[in-house]
């Protein structure tokens, strides 16, 4: 694990490569949000985040942010779950997460109303959208998001914040770029359809956050590039 210096090192050269992009794309410099990806690293990265005035952090799996939710207690960031949910974690999942990113089946989104519900929770949520049509990611198709959201719309325990996406693996930054923006036009069609706000877009990693932000991003998802490679 990195010390604490070099984690604040590099937030700062993270923090000023979004506030280029940002300038590049003529939006305002505190327009688009860092979350800080802490799988697979320890409780130590959560308690830097939110040292350095971070106020969420994400995680890709339930059982990892059990362990490290049971673990901190002096840290109160928010968690979000930006990885797979399968159907049997979705107990466990709205006990810990106050925001879930990765809903893609309409399944979920009832599994996931009915244990908020259980719990007295209204939850916040964004769902995934496989824009970049990469057979390896999860996300509803294009084609099935406006069911999709009249779906969750209509669930009582559940709030769509907006929508989420995973750029295809490819060294082609257009690629991504091509994705994300097809996420910005999707929700912009979806709001006017439904006649409902989704302000969230979050699109963007370590590796093209800056075609991200140019497409129109709100939160950057960032691991690599604060706190180094991954534990695995």
């Amino acid at each position: 694990m990195i010390t604490y210096e070099e984690f604040t090192q590099n937030l700062a050269n993270v923090q000023l490569r979004m506030a280029e992009a940002c300038v590049a794309a003529n939006r305002a410099v505190g327009s688009v949000r860092l979350l800080p990806v802490t799988k697979n690293h320890p409780i130590d990265a959560v308690h830097y985040a939110y040292q350095s005035g971070l106020t969420a952090v994400g995680e890709n799996r339930v059982q990892e942010a059990a362990g490290k939710c049971a673990q901190d207690a002096v840290s109160p960031v928010e968690w979000e779950l930006i990885g797979h949910l399968q159907s049997n974690k979705t107990k466990e999942a709205v006990a810990i997460f106050d925001r879930i990113q990765s809903v893609d089946s309409i399944k979920l989104l009832k599994r996931l109303d009915r244990q908020a519900g259980e719990l007295g929770k209204c939850l916040p949520i964004l769902l995934q959208c496989n824009t970049g049509e990469d057979p390896n990611k999860y996300g509803f198709r294009v084609a099935e998001m406006g069911a999709a959201l009249d779906a969750a719309l209509q669930l009582d325990h559940l709030q769509v914040d907006g929508l989420m996406t995973i750029a295809p693996l490819d060294d082609d930054l257009d690629v991504a770029s091509a994705a994300f923006d097809r996420l910005r036009e999707l929700r912009d069609h979806l709001s006017e359809r439904f006649s409902v706000a989704l302000p969230e877009l979050s699109m963007g990693m370590t590796g093209d956050l800056d075609v991200a932000i140019a497409a129109g991003s709100t939160q950057i998802r960032v691991g690599t590039a604060l706190y180094g490679s991954r534990g695995y």
